[in-house]
């Protein structure tokens, strides 16, 4: 069996994707956290030895480091039921996990960081006027995901798969970001259904 290392910043959904996969396929997976604030993963030893471009996630297998936490989801998830059989379905699965760090993440889940852990007030002129565009595109995203679910348990196919792992993440703290999810029925129970599922652990966990 290999041995799972998680680095991670406790207060990222990209990291939380990962931890969640893992809890719900019951992976042991060893955590080892740094403060992006603090430029913990800027320093010459983490730079020369978990990821060259001082980003995190980076799930380390053994003595192999795979950054990207989509793509760390992807790998412990392989041959389980949370990748779909169908092929269809899996690459619908993939379409999703796309478009989440594609039009979600960007605005969703930088607003959160922006407003909960910066503060408008320390942004930069250049930050504050994105403000409104990054508003307005996270709640176009979230009206897609909403529409999407109207008559669906799930994203794609009738049981979870990693497109729900991925989008939930973000998607259950947006509110910390300025966006108000009792706009949208079906997104909102969508997410009770995730936290329902078996094993499930939360942010804070």
């Amino acid at each position: 069996m290999h041995t799972l290392v998680l680095h991670e910043d406790p207060i990222s959904g990209n990291c939380y994707k990962i931890r969640l996969t893992a809890a719900l396929l019951a992976l042991p997976i060893e955590r080892r956290a740094y403060d992006i604030r603090k430029g913990e993963t800027r320093t010459p030893e983490f730079l020369s030895t978990v990821s060259a471009n001082g980003r995190i996630p980076v799930l380390q297998i053994d003595d192999r480091f795979l950054p990207e936490s989509n793509a760390a989801c992807h790998y412990l998830a392989h041959g389980s039921v949370l990748i779909p059989q169908d092929r269809f379905d899996q690459a619908d699965m993939l379409r999703w996990m796309f478009w989440e760090q594609y039009n979600h993440e960007p605005n969703v889940a930088t607003l959160r960081f922006w407003r909960a852990f910066i503060g408008e007030a320390a942004l930069s002129d250049a930050q504050r006027d994105q403000l409104a565009g990054k508003q307005a595109a996270g709640e176009a995203a979230l009206a897609l995901m909403d529409e999407h679910l109207v008559g669906r348990h799930w994203f794609v196919g009738d049981l979870p798969s990693l497109a729900d792992i991925c989008l939930f993440a973000y998607t259950h703290v947006a509110t910390e970001g300025g966006f108000d999810l009792t706009r949208y029925a079906a997104l909102t129970d969508w997410l009770e259904r995730v936290r329902a599922l078996p094993d499930f652990v939360p942010l804070s966990d």
